[in-house]
């Protein structure tokens, strides 16, 4: 045991017991610090997973019919996934001025997504430096 600690040391590693209930006591070297980002590392990617990635969904200002469905479906396809969408109109120019306008065509995309799937709103739609953005999430 003192040997491993020596080894250990010299190595400017960590000497960590694998195991308590064998006699000799199983020992490892490692670098313990590194060992536990990693482990904190595949913690954060498995709560991703099961939370779902966050996925964008940019409409346009002059956005026809037809496009919202087809994002709809693209939308309906993420949320079934259980992915959390991210709903975003950016208004350029003299189009921050007709915010209204803006509302109506999200709005007109959130009926068209409520005929197709439920969902919930996990942030509300909000008004930003270069537009709307909206969080929405599977119900």
């Amino acid at each position: 045991m003192e040997t491993a600690l020596q080894t250990a040391k010299e190595h400017n590693l960590d000497l960590v017991q694998v195991t308590e209930k064998v006699e000799p006591p199983v020992c490892k070297i490692m670098d313990y610090g590194k060992y536990r980002y990693s482990l904190q590392k595949k913690e954060r990617k498995i709560k991703i997973k099961i939370a779902g990635e966050l996925k964008g969904v940019r409409l346009g200002f002059n956005i026809s019919l037809h496009d919202l469905e087809t994002r709809a479906q693209q939308t309906e396809k993420f949320l079934k996934r259980g992915d959390k969408v991210r709903i975003e109109l950016p208004l350029r120019g003299r189009e921050k001025a007709l915010s209204g306008f803006a509302k109506e065509k999200i709005n007109k995309f959130l009926e068209i997504l409520a005929k197709l799937i439920s969902y919930k709103v996990e942030k509300e739609l909000k008004r930003e430096a270069r537009g709307f953005t909206m969080i929405i999430a599977k119900a």
